[in-house]
């Protein structure tokens, strides 16, 4: 492996995307022959970035920011024919995808780990002509988070999530959902709906403990109930790792799902950011892409 990209959201990481920039393409030097860094100016670049790495055959990209910068550069592989390996240095609010991967969540000990990490395979979602790695999530809470500004998670980090969610149970809102999956078809009321890829969702790492980043499955949740009681109780299950046992909550896993709501100007929230409109249609990737993770 000779050739690497190395892509960098200045403005992750509390500013800190600069810094660690530098200290990242040391690294990579010392395992590739050859570095390009490249700099995001806005959206959309991230992912022109890494099509282009994919095109010019580089032998892996890696990125450096927020969950936004890691959708985005996955978009630009996705549908690649040559696709390079991928990996990335975690300067986001919450991580989820470092978290499940066992990437170092200290952006200097991520840096480290590049210079010996070893390959692996990993699942990705597609919904509608985009793509995804973690996790979508619709429902009223959903919406709430949507809310939340880059000033707010540049201060306060996941509280500020956290925040806006007590919100929206507070106001105890529900929509209609009608949801297919593999094994049949599910209608009703729901607080929140949750389809992952991996076992971290919103920083919470035993969300869905069953789940792995290359079983080919969307583990799905159904909260049907709502309110901050509700959530008192929901909150010790997920520390424990048995939120799916939980009272008020449905779960199966699936290869494909569709869902749509009575509602269909709410959004979905495609790894932490507004996605689509209902219906949506989503499916796996199985081992889709190449990630180095540490050894």
């Amino acid at each position: 492996m000779e050739k690497a990209m190395l892509i960098v959201n200045p403005s992750s990481g509390k500013e800190k995307g600069k810094v660690y920039a530098e200290k990242a393409k040391k690294a990579l030097l010392r395992r590739y022959r050859e570095v390009v860094v490249k700099e995001t100016q806005k959206g959309g670049d991230a992912t022109e970035f890494a099509r282009q790495a994919a095109q010019e055959r580089f032998d892996v990209v890696v990125a450096m920011g927020g969950d936004g910068t890691l959708n985005e550069v996955i978009n630009g592989l996705a549908e690649q024919e040559n696709r390079p390996a991928f990996s990335f240095i975690p300067l986001g609010t919450v991580n989820d995808l470092a978290r499940s991967l066992g990437i170092p969540l200290r952006p200097d000990k991520a840096i480290k780990a590049l210079e010996t990490a070893k390959k692996r395979t990993m699942d990705i979602g597609k919904i509608g002509d985009a793509y995804f790695m973690n996790v979508l999530a619709a429902g009223m809470i959903a919406e709430a988070v949507d809310k939340v500004s880059v000033e707010q998670k540049t201060r306060f980090g996941s509280v500020a999530y956290f925040a806006e969610g007590l919100k929206a149970f507070s106001r105890h809102e529900l929509l209609d959902f009608e949801i297919m999956y593999d094994d049949g078809e599910w209608k009703g009321e729901a607080a929140l709906v949750i389809a992952s890829l991996t076992n971290s969702v919103g920083g919470m790492e035993q969300w869905a403990p069953e789940a792995e980043v290359d079983d080919g499955l969307i583990h799905v949740f159904i909260i049907t109930k709502l309110g901050i009681i509700d959530a008192a109780k929901i909150l010790p299950q997920i520390a424990l790792g048995t939120l799916k046992k939980a009272d008020g909550v449905m779960y199966f896993s699936t290869t494909t799902l569709a869902i749509d709501c009575a509602e269909p100007e709410v959004k979905v929230n495609v790894d932490g950011d507004p996605g689509d409109t209902f219906p949506i249609k989503i499916e796996v990737l199985k081992e889709h892409l190449e990630v180095l993770v540490p050894r």
